[in-house]
């Protein structure tokens, strides 16, 4: 039933995002249609992607949820159990209040759709059929397989989101965990190599994440360039669909910027693991045991830092870089509508 399933959704996002690239080649003719369709397009093709990628990537999902059950990142006594619930509510309460909006998003444009477009016998989007659907009942196929496509692109697009941007907190919940246990190496100096074990899985744990998801990553700060692009171009065109573009737009910024959000508290999160190690009363630990702390401290310096395409980091800066080019882009889209106006 599960390969059902995918077969199922495989075929409904691809098919969609086919009709409209095939509309893109074999139809539009002028600036406005082809903004019109592309920014959708660019949604459901990175739903694409994020979908083969979270099927190509399976077993490592389910290897890096097996390194956080397992020793010594697991969790075992009280404070270190209430860290792991403080950063799992963080995660829960923020794909909550993503899903809301991304949902609302998607029921506000079928909704719209349907007393606009479903009347006047139009379909929700643009697209290119290879048959004529002006019968009523192929025309309410080909309406139903836009509307159920994009609900499922939609979660398509929550569950990879949520998926990468909950283990980025993870990380900063073995973090916080690492330094809760150094402070009791005073009292208990045993524990102190499973926190030297545990330092290094969560450097692998980082690496691994950064390097599966690293494409899905690119991908997704390209588009989200190109989407708040033409998104603003086609709110200067029109004024029938502000609310609906405006909303599409919030959704495509705070995407990226909960990736950007995230990483960047890993980064400052593992930076601040050196100032907590001079907090410990250091002094007092055996010699073997400073040398592998000094260890912690020199590894700890390189913070981990999530990247795209090799060189881009993921912080707040990039963020704030991409808004610039997206602007940067949308300006020279208008100068050159305003010169082939002129």
């Amino acid at each position: 039933m599960y390969d059902v399933y995918t077969v199922l959704i495989v075929l409904l996002i691809n098919t969609f995002t086919l009709s409209q690239l095939m509309d893109l080649i074999l139809t539009v003719d002028n600036a406005d249609d082809f903004s019109e369709n592309f920014y959708v397009m660019l949604a459901m093709f990175v739903s694409c992607c994020k979908m083969f990628s979270l099927l190509r990537n399976r077993n490592n999902i389910a290897m890096l949820i097996d390194i956080l059950m397992k020793k010594p990142c697991r969790p075992t006594e009280h404070d270190e159990i209430e860290i792991r619930q403080k950063f799992d509510k963080i995660v829960l309460t923020n794909t909550l209040c993503y899903a809301t909006l991304v949902e609302l998003t998607c029921a506000f444009a079928l909704g719209t759709s349907v007393f606009k477009d479903y009347r006047k016998h139009n379909l929700a989007f643009r697209a290119w059929l290879p048959f004529n659907y002006s019968s009523p009942m192929l025309f309410r196929i080909a309406y139903f397989h836009q509307s159920i496509s994009l609900t499922a692109g939609s979660i398509l697009h929550l569950a990879c989101d949520s998926l990468i941007c909950g283990l980025l907190m993870h990380i900063c919940s073995q973090l916080e965990i690492l330094e809760c246990r150094l402070k009791k190496t005073i009292n208990k100096p045993h524990i102190f190599r499973e926190c030297v074990i545990q330092h290094t899985c969560i450097f692998e744990f980082a690496f691994l994440l950064n390097k599966k998801f690293r494409f899905t990553i690119t991908f997704q700060f390209i588009v989200s360039t190109l989407v708040v692009c033409f998104t603003l171009y086609q709110l200067t065109k029109t004024s029938g669909k502000f609310v609906e573009l405006g909303m599409y737009m919030s959704c495509m910024l705070i995407q990226i910027f909960l990736y950007c959000w995230y990483a960047n508290e890993v980064k400052l999160k593992s930076l601040q693991l050196v100032n907590d190690l001079f907090e410990i009363e250091w002094l007092t630990l055996r010699q073997d045991i400073k040398k592998d702390l000094l260890t912690i401290a020199l590894r700890s310096r390189m913070p981990i830092e999530f990247s795209s395409a090799y060189i881009i980091p993921m912080n707040l800066d990039s963020f704030v870089g991409l808004l610039k080019t997206s602007y940067s882009t949308y300006n020279i889209l208008q100068q050159t509508q305003n010169d082939e106006v002129n």
